[in-house]
């Protein structure tokens, strides 16, 4: 095994050439801008941050199978790195501070060359303090054969805001201040439904805002669709702290994919989706002219945010920002139902990891086995080519969703029942409940694994697993 020291040198080299093997292609890369950028929230002016082509295009879309050749430049005022959610770049291109590249200066630039294997529905996010709460972040989109040519992309990136500052947020919570929003909800231990026997809560922060695509349902984004024609929804959570219900109202669609990876197609109206997650929907619209919400309702809340797909002349009306009814909270039900279409080779694993999901909202200390991560805490010690399990017991009276860099993963078990789940990146562990996940080591590098709840992992809900 690598001292850390040797394995930081190994990092730097290989990064360098990967570097400049990116200026031998030729190819040019694709620029992204970090910007400060102002909206409007609720009838007031809020400077977020942006990541942007130079035509004004947010994130990118791309296709399988070419180069990921992007140059990142820095356009505000501190430093800043950007992680490419739910891909497999070489780690020292994950864009994460301290592991895998130093951040970039103001000014400065930071270049990326990988291929893309795979296609799918992926995001890009600031991993550097905590600017991913201030929209520091864009969709990923990656075209493969699998998305089809008579059919209407509409993607939809949910965020929650805040007029507070970020890290007035923290300290507040760290004090047990007034942005602790403490909706309590009943949780089971069999991961499912609710019961009386255990307590949990939902929503650590109370937002001013939710957005859909920077917008609120006071202006929403109209988007114009064809009568009868067939959309795919690209649902992005791009959200610091919150989890939806999508709700398509009186439409009937298809889940055909979680997380960028295709499941065996799933049909409702109502779908879950937690922090960081996404979800590609499918849905005929009805040949009558109409104007269809989809909404996005936040668990425990009254308020919800969402587009609207406007058919022919359909008569838009206004929606109200507030439901009648609290929304509960997200389940399993679901995850507990998907089945990937490209499963895992079945196989026994060669090792297996249980990691406890501890902490508390009193002094808001998170954990994982009891120990908040920093740069001394040992990594998890895995072999290139292993199968490896990673059963997530969750100890607290919180929902946490955890997210693995540089490997899709797939859920195995909920509890001891065990199944071919879903491949995803993303896994929610409701309270007291137990989620076992199971991956190939097949890109080695020094990878995290955190809760993608922002203030719970730099509360310390993170840790590391290294390979080479």
């Amino acid at each position: 095994m690598l001292s850390r020291r040797s394995f930081i040198s190994f990092a730097l080299a290989a990064g360098a050439a990967s570097f400049a093997r990116a200026e031998l292609t030729g190819q040019p890369p694709t620029i992204l801008r970090l910007e400060r950028r102002t909206i409007e929230v609720n009838g007031k002016a809020a400077s977020v941050f942006g990541i942007k082509q130079p035509d004004g295009t947010f994130g990118i879309s791309t296709e399988v199978g070419k180069s990921f050749h992007v140059r990142v430049e820095n356009h505000i005022s501190d430093p800043s790195l950007i992680h490419w959610h739910g891909l497999k770049p070489p780690w020292q291109q994950d864009g994460v501070p301290e592991l895998s590249k130093t951040a970039i200066p103001p000014g400065g630039t930071a270049e990326y060359d990988f291929p893309l294997p795979f296609g799918g529905t992926f995001w890009m996010h600031s991993h550097y303090g905590l600017q991913e709460q201030l929209l520091m972040s864009a969709p990923l989109i990656i075209h493969d054969a699998s998305d089809k040519a008579d059919q209407q992309e509409v993607v939809i990136m949910l965020t929650d805001f805040s007029f507070t500052p970020p890290e007035q947020i923290l300290e507040q919570l760290r004090k047990g201040g007034h942005l602790a929003h403490m909706h309590h909800v009943d949780t089971s231990a069999d991961e499912m439904m609710p019961s009386a026997e255990s307590r949990g809560h939902l929503n650590d922060v109370e937002y001013d805002a939710f957005l859909a695509n920077d917008r609120t349902l006071a202006d929403p984004q109209v988007v114009t669709v064809e009568q009868g024609g067939r959309v795919l929804l690209r649902v992005i959570n791009g959200s610091a702290m919150s989890h939806y219900h999508i709700d398509l109202g009186g439409l009937d669609a298809d889940l055909i994919a979680v997380d960028g990876c295709p499941v065996v197609p799933v049909r409702s109206r109502i779908f879950p989706i937690t922090t960081a997650q996404r979800l590609d929907i499918r849905l005929t619209v009805p040949q009558s002219a109409a104007a269809y919400p989809i909404l996005a309702k936040p668990e425990g809340e009254r308020r919800q945010t969402g587009v609207i797909l406007r058919a022919g002349h359909g008569q838009i009306s206004r929606i109200p920002e507030a439901a009648e009814a609290a929304s509960p909270p997200l389940t399993l039900g679901l995850e507990s139902s998907l089945r990937a279409a490209a499963p895992l080779k079945p196989r026994a694993a060669d090792r297996s990891y249980t990691l406890n999901l501890t902490g508390s909202m009193e002094g808001y200390r998170w954990s994982i086995n009891d120990v908040a991560w920093s740069l001394e805490v040992p990594p998890l010690s895995i072999v290139n080519g292993e199968r490896v399990e990673l059963i997530l017991v969750n100890r607290t009276k919180m929902a946490h969703p955890v997210h693995l860099h540089g490997h899709p993963f797939q859920v195995v078990a909920i509890g001891e029942r065990r199944f071919a789940g879903a491949v995803r990146d993303t896994v929610l562990v409701p309270p007291k409940a137990t989620v076992t996940v199971a991956f190939d080591a097949d890109n080695p590098g020094w990878w995290p694994l955190h809760c993608h709840l922002l203030y719970h992992q730099h509360a310390g809900m993170f840790t590391t697993l290294r390979y080479g």
